[in-house]
């Protein structure tokens, strides 16, 4: 449990490796694969809830330190409009609300029916970009809603989605060379069957 535990935060920190090689889709609305996020969501169902909130305040305190070290007012490809008075700290929030959105699908991982935590990193992946624009209009005093800006969160949740079988199969794979089950009932039942 400690070593799968300890693997799952070094797989979030390989994560912020990877998302910077990751390029903009310019064809869907300047869409990304949040692969972060992806990572933070797929550990989630599969760790207990004090875990998952230490991975919730490391992805969410270095994805505010990589906003805050970068351009002012975060990527000027991400933010076309620069925000100067975001606070640091409020993705630990944001990565926390979709780590419990997650954890609320653990019973029916645990059965072995991960294709609905794969659905639900889409949709967890579409709140969080909703309730971070929400926060940068709140902020800037003016709410602008776009098409272009609605089908970007879309593509983006949807791209990032297609991608969550693979983390899950990375994170069986790891289960398993920790020997650590990550869906007990399903082993179960699988033990049974090879019984007879």
């Amino acid at each position: 449990m400690i070593r799968y535990s300890a693997i799952t935060i070094l797989l979030l920190l390989a994560a912020f490796i990877i998302q910077q090689f990751l390029p903009a889709f310019t064809g869907l609305y300047d869409s990304r694969i949040l692969f972060v996020q992806l990572v933070f969501l797929c550990c989630a169902v599969t760790i207990s809830s004090p875990t998952m909130l230490l991975l919730a305040f490391i992805g969410g305190f270095f994805w505010d330190a990589q906003c805050a070290l970068g351009p002012h007012g975060g990527d000027p490809e991400v933010y076309t409009q620069q925000v100067e008075s975001l606070r640091f700290g409020y993705s630990i929030l944001l990565f926390g609300g979709m780590g419990f959105l997650m954890q609320g699908l653990q019973p029916l991982f645990k059965q072995g029916k991960w294709q609905f935590s794969a659905m639900l990193s889409g949709v967890a992946v579409l709140l969080y970009l909703a309730v971070e624009y929400a926060i940068i209009n709140f902020i800037r005093g003016d709410l602008i809603l776009t098409k272009s800006t609605v089908m970007q969160m879309v593509y983006t949740a949807i791209l990032t989605m297609l991608i969550s079988p693979v983390v899950f199969g990375l994170l069986f794979f790891i289960a398993k060379k920790c020997q650590h089950s990550i869906n007990p009932e399903a082993d179960r039942r699988n033990r049974r069957r090879r019984a007879y």
